[in-house]
């Protein structure tokens, strides 16, 4: 009888162990040759914000000059959609995928369920937490959050009192950005204000509202995109007051009202280079040429000067 047991036992930790792994060498893709009918799944956090409606642009521009079919889904900010259109995408058999988390954390295992079967996973503008991802392109979001705090503190002094407006919560790029901002914010700046936004125009405008009622002195706001940074600069106009306003991204609405002289400065990317370039890495990743785990993107301050 123990033998029996003992050999139940063993059986069935097996069984769990290979449920946990990736699918063996065997059971994977083979590599293609070239790209033809090959279907690449894009799943956007949102496209109710310009920067990723150019992002999807990249995307499909480098898809269509290598004869790559793309299909799109936007998660709508919500973090169960993404999940369930990944699953979908892959239902659907997708060769490849691209990624743009709503929650870096949440994600991951949509990515896990595209490893176990194979499909290689590209992520864009922010990371997933867990889960074997081919490559990550991104702008140094560290790097700019550093650069919106060095502005701050070049063009107002030392000691400014500043509002943060933080992106979606659990999103990489709302922790990198905050992160590289208080790397010099807490040397050189007085941050009395920090609330997320959820990097959406509308709640910046309310959340900046809230915070100059609780905060009348504030002198600056750093927003971790330009979309909070517009709905902010909407609070001040109202108000009266003159504060200078960072944003971050360097979409089209942002350059304009920099031109305008109402946005002081924004940290831009370039959402089209990183569409560009995660079809790239994904048609590399397929045809088993080597691939960077992380593709940078260059950023720039933009200003009126």
């Amino acid at each position: 009888m123990k033998k029996v047991l003992l050999l139940f036992l063993s059986l069935s930790f097996l069984i769990l162990e290979a449920c946990s792994l990736a699918p063996p060498e065997w059971a994977k893709p083979a590599a293609k040759k070239d790209l033809q009918n090959v279907k690449i799944g894009l799943s956007v956090s949102t496209l109710n914000n310009p920067f990723f409606v150019s992002l999807k642009g990249g995307v499909e521009q480098e898809a269509k000059k290598r004869g790559i079919e793309v299909i799109v889904v936007d998660a709508q900010n919500d973090t169960s959609k993404q999940i369930n259109d990944v699953e979908d995408l892959l239902q659907q058999g997708v060769d490849a995928l691209l990624i743009n988390p709503t929650d870096s954390a949440a994600i991951s295992t949509a990515v896990q369920s595209a490893n176990n079967v194979g499909v290689p996973v590209i992520t864009l503008d922010r990371s997933a937490d867990k889960g074997d991802v081919e490559a990550f392109v991104a702008s140094d979001n560290v790097k700019g959050g550093k650069m919106a705090a060095d502005y701050i503190a070049e063009r107002l002094g030392e000691g400014t009192k500043v509002a943060e407006l933080e992106g979606v919560p659990g999103a990489s790029a709302t922790r990198e950005r905050g992160e590289g901002f208080h790397l010099v914010a807490d040397k050189k700046l007085n941050v009395v204000a920090k609330q997320s936004a959820n990097f959406d125009r509308a709640k910046g405008l309310t959340v900046m509202e809230n915070i100059l009622q609780a905060n009348p002195d504030i002198q600056a706001v750093f927003a971790h995109n330009d979309e909070m940074a517009l709905g902010a600069i909407q609070a001040i106009n109202s108000s009266g007051k003159e504060i200078l306003v960072v944003g971050f991204d360097g979409n089209e609405d942002a350059l304009k009202s920099i031109k305008q002289g109402e946005l002081a400065a924004t940290v831009a990317q370039q959402p089209d280079l990183i569409g560009e370039l995660a079809v790239k890495a994904a048609a590399d990743a397929l045809r088993d040429k080597k691939v960077a785990k992380k593709i940078p993107v260059p950023l720039k301050l933009v200003t009126k000067e």
